[in-house]
């Protein structure tokens, strides 16, 4: 019996010891995130509403908007575009836009899909909230996709193909994915658990992010970005045959108003899915997202009204795509009478941008690229540091080490952050698109194509397919 007694204590105390550690691991794993099933659904419901919006929304738009003997070759290219995005991305891009590297390029710790499993999560904005990570990087494929796609619409009509695919790899190797970084990645909520751990977290995010730079869901990262290596590419490809002496009328407005409905119908998921969870901030963002273009429809209409003498249904939709433009980098950050000021300033600035601006540039930007998503998207950005104020109506920024909103807000202070965001987007984006455009033109054939597929039309002579029967 005194032989069992100490070892029956060391037993228990082994047992007791064991218990405790195990007890230990199912408390850890239970203080682990676990995805919301709710947040899950709204990000892939989003995802799929924001590819909705490149195939079929923006062709119909652009395919509407140009002569019917271009519209299976803006369809073409805006597929090819995507698919092409999607693969680039899946290979590189989300690595390098979406993981810890210095402040204009990610790192390495997806190349390849690597560590792209169900079980791997993503930070979200609230302190201990995550979602699938493989739902995250969908959702950004869609938005590096339709981002790319924009582009096209300004040298539609007579750009050779293979260049459009040549420069769309390079412009979304070195200007999307590092904009997408220096905006938008940081190392989440989470890591901001003091000051000392804030400033440390602070410093490893993204170049504009770290300076306090405001964009919802991409007024720089996608729409400034776009516009601006789309108007460099309209000044190289040059100007249609018969640009400014002949008629070069949208030959079917009903698909431009259809295009237009359907991008309006994605936006709620760009913009309200940029919460990346079913809360009050995607409630806010979706509602801005509603009434926002509604404002801009108004304004432009009004506009072109005392302009022109007659209201147009192209007048209409472009207005939309103004408003949904000028409210997405605003529309999680200012209230619903910030987004109507937004919505209605943005509508009449793109007017203009469409009109004035497009004369005073010289170029032939065919569908309007500059005037809409960078006139849109420049305005938004600039007002988001206004509008976002508290003593405005909006969320203001908030402090993750006292979890809760920061105190002070300086909307000049705002103003000049925001101001710079725009200033580095249209020098890196008008530069790398520069030297995107230069290299393609290497390509056999160059540029653009021969005087006669042109004014035959890019259906027949790029891809032997008519849009109609003739």
């Amino acid at each position: 019996m005194k032989t069992l007694v100490p070892f029956c204590k060391t037993s228990s105390l082994a047992a007791a010891f064991a218990l405790l550690l195990f007890s230990g691991e199912l408390f850890a794993q239970a203080a682990a995130p676990v995805p919301n099933k709710g947040d899950t659904a709204w990000l892939l419901v989003s995802t799929a509403i924001v590819i909705f919006m490149t195939l079929p929304g923006l062709g119909l738009f652009y395919g509407g908007l140009v002569r019917s003997k271009n519209m299976l070759s803006v369809l073409m290219q805006c597929v090819l575009v995507f698919a092409l995005v999607a693969v680039l991305w899946t290979l590189y891009g989300y690595s390098l836009a979406f993981t810890p590297g210095n402040a204009f390029f990610g790192g390495w710790d997806r190349l390849l899909m690597k560590g792209l499993t169900p079980e791997a999560n993503a930070a979200t904005f609230s302190k201990g909230v995550v979602v699938p990570e493989l739902g995250y990087f969908a959702f950004q494929a869609a938005f590096a996709c339709i981002t790319c796609a924009l582009v096209v619409g300004a040298f539609a009509e007579r750009i050779r193909f293979s260049a459009v695919l040549v420069f769309t790899a390079i412009w979304f190797t070195f200007a999307y994915v590092p904009m997408a970084h220096m905006v938008w990645f940081w190392p989440g909520p989470d890591a901001f658990t003091d000051q000392a751990a804030a400033d440390a977290a602070t410093a490893a995010s993204g170049f504009l992010f770290k300076r306090g730079a405001l964009d919802f869901a991409g007024g720089t990262v996608v729409h400034i970005n776009a516009a601006v290596a789309g108007l460099v590419g309209a000044w190289l490809v040059g100007k249609r045959i018969g640009y400014g002496h002949e008629a070069m009328r949208p030959h079917n407005l009903p698909l431009t108003m259809a295009g237009a409905s359907i991008l309006w119908v994605g936006w709620f998921g760009f913009n309200a899915g940029s919460a990346l969870e079913a809360n009050g901030s995607a409630a806010l963002a979706f509602v801005n997202t509603l009434i926002a273009p509604c404002a801009a429809i108004l304004a432009w209409t009004l506009g072109e009204w005392i302009g022109k003498g007659k209201p147009s249904m192209l007048g209409a939709a472009s207005g939309a795509v103004a408003g949904l433009v000028g409210i997405t980098p605003a529309a999680g950050f200012v209230g619903l009478g910030g987004a109507l000021v937004i919505g209605f300033v943005a509508g009449l600035a793109c007017l203009w941008g469409v009109s004035g601006l497009k004369r005073l540039l010289r170029a032939d930007d065919a569908l309007d690229v500059f005037g809409v998503h960078g006139v849109g998207g420049i305005v938004g950005a600039l007002l988001t540091g206004v509008f976002a104020a508290p003593s405005l109506g909006g969320v203001g920024i908030y402090d993750y080490v006292a979890n809760k909103t920061a105190e002070s807000y300086s909307i000049s202070g705002q103003l000049l952050i925001q101001g710079t965001g725009v200033v580095v987007t249209l020098i890196w984006s008008g530069l790398v698109a520069f030297i995107a455009f230069k290299l393609a033109s290497f390509l056999p054939g160059g540029l653009r194509v021969a005087a006669d597929e042109e004014r035959e039309g890019l259906d027949i002579t790029s891809h032997g397919e008519s849009a109609y029967d003739r």
